[in-house]
């Protein structure tokens, strides 16, 4: 078959494409340890590698992978999970299948590829069993619930005790005393709940996301000089890490990003408005100095 130059172009795209990922996915399958999960990565990857010959045979030419795409890709599963490192990979693919739809009737092969890379969504769902996900529930309880309690006090310590050193002190025992009753809490709810989970790791995971964010939290304090300052750092500083949160559930597990950022930040912000205040009524009505 005869291709003109911006065809052939377009599929020398495509063929870095799927050498890219038949790395990717190789990789990740080599690095998995359960069976079921190994397998479909690896039969993904042939799939991917497939693809790379077939387009090869209208190119004649050899592609060379994108090695940053494919180590990034690799690492970002490695540190923030098997999961979201496919889904966001997944997401990219999206682009690529648009792509294939424009060479039907052009390209013979393309129906097949097409219903390939539908098939290897479908055969991901059935990898989404990553213990981090399964307690996701229990980190979004101890990200939220430290979100809320520790803004909302920062914000009344700030006004009330006016006092970097002070304030940091107050929202460590309160963030630590907090963490401690949340995790202990989320351990009693999830034996009683019979949900399958462990119960010690589920209060694991809730304890280590409050500990976290109050650490986060806390550190302008011990930096910065002016406390208002420090606290709109740290305000900042919580709406990027519910972005953040949210954006990585989004993907992950599929979930809206939108109305869960909306919803967690207006909350958090609005407790924090609120305990300010509180925090000036409470300091003039007393009339307390510090």
């Amino acid at each position: 078959m005869e291709i003109n130059q911006e065809l052939h172009n377009q599929i020398l795209v495509f063929q870095e494409n799927e050498i890219t990922e038949y790395h990717i996915y190789k990789r990740l399958g080599e690095s998995v340890k359960a069976d079921e999960n190994k397998r479909i990565l690896l039969k993904i990857a042939e799939d991917e590698r497939r693809h790379y010959t077939e387009w090869m045979k209208y190119t004649k030419t050899e592609v060379k992978p994108n090695w940053l795409r494919m180590w990034f890709y690799y690492w970002v599963s490695r540190i923030l999970g098997f999961t979201f490192g496919i889904k966001l990979m997944e997401l990219g693919e999206e682009d690529a299948q648009d792509h294939y739809e424009m060479l039907k009737g052009k390209i013979r092969e393309v129906d097949q590829i097409i219903a390939d890379e539908n098939s290897h969504e479908e055969s991901l769902i059935a990898l989404l069993d990553e213990e981090s996900l399964r307690y996701a529930g229990s980190m979004v309880l101890g990200l939220n619930d430290a979100l809320v309690e520790l803004t909302g006090a920062l914000a009344g310590f700030t006004l009330a005790l006016q006092n970097t050193n002070l304030i940091a002190l107050s929202g460590l025992i309160t963030g630590v005393a907090a963490a401690m009753s949340m995790a202990a809490s989320e351990y009693l709810a999830t034996r009683s709940e019979n949900t399958g989970k462990n119960p010690a790791k589920a209060s694991i995971y809730t304890g280590i996301a409050y500990i976290i964010t109050v650490a986060i939290l806390i550190t302008p304090y011990l930096i910065l000089d002016n406390y208002y300052v420090c606290l709109a750092v740290a305000l900042t500083l919580a709406v990027i890490i519910i972005a953040l949160f949210n954006y990585y559930i989004s993907v992950a597990k599929d979930e809206p990003f939108k109305k869960r950022f909306v919803e967690m930040a207006g909350i958090s912000l609005g407790v924090a408005a609120l305990s300010f205040v509180l925090g000036y009524v409470i300091r003039s009505t007393l009339g307390i100095e510090i």
